[in-house]
């Protein structure tokens, strides 16, 4: 529908020859804030028509569609009409509510104060004003000189970095843990060699030292056998062991054998075994004809089954010194020398054999 009303001040109004001759009260003026806003309700404005509206829940969403439409010059004619003027609503009210949407990306440029001329002047020539894209929310100064414009693609490279730099941490805590308890391994291998060593020495010092006083006891056990040796002697010169201490036989009446025989013919010398006092010297039944020899420690010394004896009671004798003779008296079964010996005059012996060689006498 035309309409009659005469153009406002400032407003663009194409001519015939800009528009194949058309006739300029065919065209009339478009009032987006009039015709398609409706009256504010709480702090949203709802567009009029729903058909080919878009529905703003924001202020701020609104101002800058709008700013977008006005500053574009985006606006088309409807059913094959040419282009019709704009003219943008007064924006003070709601950039005076809301100072803060200056500060946004992308939409505080948006929002004109008036302060800027040549955008205006842009705006009034019908050149769009190009404003800061709403991506770029999120893009630091580092982004921007990385090349970054895209504000999903820096948040992924952001969460990627971070993502490698906590991996680089985590790989340098395993490796730091993994070199202290190496570190702690090489200690510990290092400790235990050094015990083990130290032990080794201490075990060869005590055996070295155990050897060294084994050797020592036994130099001067031989040294005292030796010595012995020279004041002990065995019985007879020439025989043959016939009978053990301990051996076990009915012919004995306490049912084992109490002493050492040394075999040998009849008449055979038998020597003092080492210096000491006639203590007795007759016959002793079973035994035969015995001579019981006292050495200064108590120690009994008893001769059996003589053929006879050169020696009498109290006498003293050295060793080495003829005391009787071999002979084949009492229970015998043979001429031999029957040796018992009873340290401190006990009644139950001991072996003679372990005796005499206690004394340096090899038998």
């Amino acid at each position: 529908m035309a309409s009659n009303r005469p153009a406002p001040q400032g407003a663009y109004v194409p001519n015939d020859d800009d528009f194949g001759g058309y006739d300029d009260n065919s065209w009339e003026e478009w009032n987006p804030t009039e015709e398609s806003i409706r009256p504010v309700r709480g702090r949203h404005r709802v567009h009029k028509r729903g058909g080919g509206g878009l529905a703003r829940s924001s202020t701020v969403l609104g101002v800058g569609v709008i700013a977008a439409v006005g500053a574009g010059g985006i606006a088309t004619a409807q059913g094959g009409k040419p282009p019709v003027s704009i003219e943008m609503p007064d924006m003070s009210a709601v950039t005076d509510s809301l100072p803060e949407a200056k500060s946004l990306p992308g939409v505080g440029s948006l929002i004109s104060d008036g302060s800027d001329s040549s955008d205006s002047a842009a705006a009034e020539n019908g050149v769009a004003v190009a404003a800061a894209p709403l991506s770029a929310a999120g893009i630091s100064t580092a982004d921007a000189e990385q090349g970054n414009t895209d504000a999903g693609e820096a948040l992924r490279a952001r969460i990627m970095e971070q993502a490698e730099n906590q991996q680089d941490q985590a790989d340098d805590a395993v490796q730091k843990a993994a070199e202290e308890a190496a570190v702690k391994q090489a200690a510990a291998q290092a400790a235990a060699k050094q015990t083990a060593a130290e032990k080794k020495i201490a075990a060869e010092k005590a055996a070295a030292k155990k050897k060294a006083e084994a050797e020592a006891k036994k130099k001067a056990e031989a040294e005292r056998l030796a010595k012995l040796a020279k004041s002990f002697t065995l019985p007879v010169a020439s025989y043959t062991l016939t009978g053990t201490f301990g051996q076990p036989g009915s012919m004995w009446s306490s049912g084992y054998h109490t002493g050492l025989d040394f075999a040998a013919p009849t008449g055979t010398p038998i020597k003092a075994i080492h210096s000491g006092t006639v203590k007795e010297a007759g016959w002793a039944g079973a035994y035969g004809y015995r001579t019981v020899l006292e050495l200064d420690d108590g120690t009994e010394l008893w001769f059996c089954h003589q053929s006879s004896m050169s020696v009498s009671v109290g006498q003293k004798v050295t060793t080495g010194e003829v005391i009787g003779r071999v002979g084949a008296t009492g229970n015998v079964t043979g001429a031999h020398l029957h040796l018992e010996v009873h340290p401190g005059g006990d009644s139950t012996g001991v072996d003679p054999a372990a005796w005499l060689r206690g004394k340096g006498q090899s038998l």
